[in-house]
């Protein structure tokens, strides 16, 4: 039998115009490096992948964690991760920016500018929990984030406690703040839209909401898992930014992303002694021997 190969001229093989004729979504994922993979770079490159994007990842330092608690971070100095993310943006075209942990107020600082610079590319913003971190870094390091960074976010995504106490610091109000009254303050930052995540709801249930200060865009109610997890919110957050680089509207794109979170945790890892991971390839991994749904992947990507 002949090879197709046999066909295509030997300098076809190295053609530019071979490469320019696939669409190639890049994201660029700035974040610490994670050495347990629940999140950090090599949990977003996982997730943008499995979106069908082509993660292109830029280190803000490392953390030091097993998967029962984190114990430590090492910053990168902010010059080397501006170097990276300039260099990145100058050769390929990306679609959209997804932000994790920066680790230090100067890569909060460098984070801003290279933002400020390509205002045409959606930024979605995870802000995780630092419990584990020095309070008073925790506190200079939201400070900067607050002032330099969210307002060029396009989607900010965090936890319901943590955005509340973040952002609505001064409430006295006796009720809960509602995902609106979140939004409402984020947009006083310049952030048009927040995804609130984990807002607790009747019999082991947690809501998640996409809102704006005027408006509820969709949300998602989901059933608490047993098991504690890692990562959840850059899996999900990764998600959501690889769906808007392909140009999914923000609605759509935000329930697609918490289906597949949901499955991602659904069929976790546990890879150490401690808490579980997403299974960010889960339809991959689905078992032969099962009836495995046959969507499961073509819902993922």
């Amino acid at each position: 039998m002949t090879s197709p190969l046999t066909s295509v001229p030997e300098s076809s093989a190295s053609d530019s115009t071979l490469a320019a004729s696939i669409d190639t979504v890049s994201i660029l994922c700035v974040n610490a490096n994670d050495p347990i993979g629940a999140g950090g770079i090599n949990g977003d490159s996982l997730a943008v992948a499995s979106m069908g994007g082509h993660p292109c990842t830029v280190a803000t330092g490392t953390l030091v964690r097993d998967t029962l608690d984190t114990l430590d971070f090492y910053a990168l100095p902010d010059d080397a991760v501006q170097h990276q993310a300039q260099t990145v943006l100058q050769d390929i075209p990306i679609r959209a920016i997804k932000i994790g942990f920066l680790g230090s107020i100067g890569n909060v600082r460098v984070c801003a500018e290279v933002t400020n610079d390509y205002p045409d590319i959606p930024v979605v913003a995870y802000v995780s929990s630092m419990a584990w971190w020095d309070g008073a870094l925790i506190e200079d390091y939201l400070d900067a984030y607050e002032e330099l960074l969210l307002p060029q976010v396009t989607v900010l995504v965090g936890a319901y406690g943590l955005l509340w106490r973040w952002l609505l610091p001064e409430r006295t109000s006796e009720h809960p703040p509602t995902p609106r009254d979140i939004a409402r303050a984020a947009a006083e930052h310049g952030v048009p839209f927040v995804l609130v995540t984990g807002i607790p709801r009747k019999d082991q249930h947690v809501e998640n909401v996409l809102a704006s200060s005027d408006t509820i865009y969709g949300s998602g109610e989901f059933e608490l898992f047993e098991t504690e997890y890692l990562g959840a919110g850059d899996t999900l957050s990764a998600a959501l930014t690889a769906l808007l680089a392909t140009e999914v509207p923000l609605s759509d794109a935000t329930a697609e992303a918490m289906t597949y979170l949901d499955k991602c945790l659904e069929g976790g890892l546990r890879p150490g002694m401690g808490k579980t991971i997403p299974d960010r390839l889960f339809w991959v991994h689905a078992d032969d021997d099962e009836d495995a749904d046959p969507d499961d992947a073509a819902s993922a990507t």
